[in-house]
């Protein structure tokens, strides 16, 4: 059985979080889509080698723009959500719903403003306390924030 959201990874820079985020998927069965140009070739060693032998358990798509997959998403259905440390309610708050396509941002820069600002209504965000930390890891938060979607949407068996 698939999860039934799906995690959009959109340009993402560091091969080993990808890597980490596609054991991740393979974990869950969450297929994995990522929305190029990535900052590293899909085919990296680094990627490989973080997401160790679980390839194989991989559902991952590339697309060669975010209007490529919009377009998709457009004609398959769902909703976008968003992620940001800016904007948006918590995670834990978030009512995910089956068909959800959660994205995250660029390791340094997060989502382009136009991206948050076009789906506001759907942007989520993992609060952190301490006033010296900018952010998470973005295998990290993508962790938690999939794992609550599934959770939510009766994706977690057991």
């Amino acid at each position: 059985m698939r999860a039934p959201v799906r995690l959009v990874l959109h340009e993402p820079e560091i091969p080993q979080n990808t890597g980490s985020i596609a054991r991740l998927c393979a974990a869950t069965r969450t297929a994995l889509h990522v929305v190029e140009p990535a900052a590293f070739d899909l085919s990296s060693s680094k990627l490989k080698r973080a997401g160790l032998d679980y390839w194989p358990h991989v559902e991952m798509f590339a697309h060669g723009s975010w209007s490529e997959l919009e377009a998709l998403i457009n004609r398959t259905g769902g909703r976008i959500v968003v992620t940001s440390k800016k904007t948006g309610v918590s995670y834990a708050e978030y009512d995910f719903e089956a068909g959800d396509w959660i994205v995250m941002g660029k390791e340094t820069k997060g989502l382009p403003d136009h991206m948050l600002s076009r789906y506001q209504e759907q942007a989520v965000r993992i609060p952190i306390y301490a006033e010296n930390v900018r952010s998470l890891n973005l295998a990290n938060a993508a962790s938690i924030i999939l794992y609550e979607a599934l959770r939510k949407t009766g994706g977690l068996p057991g």
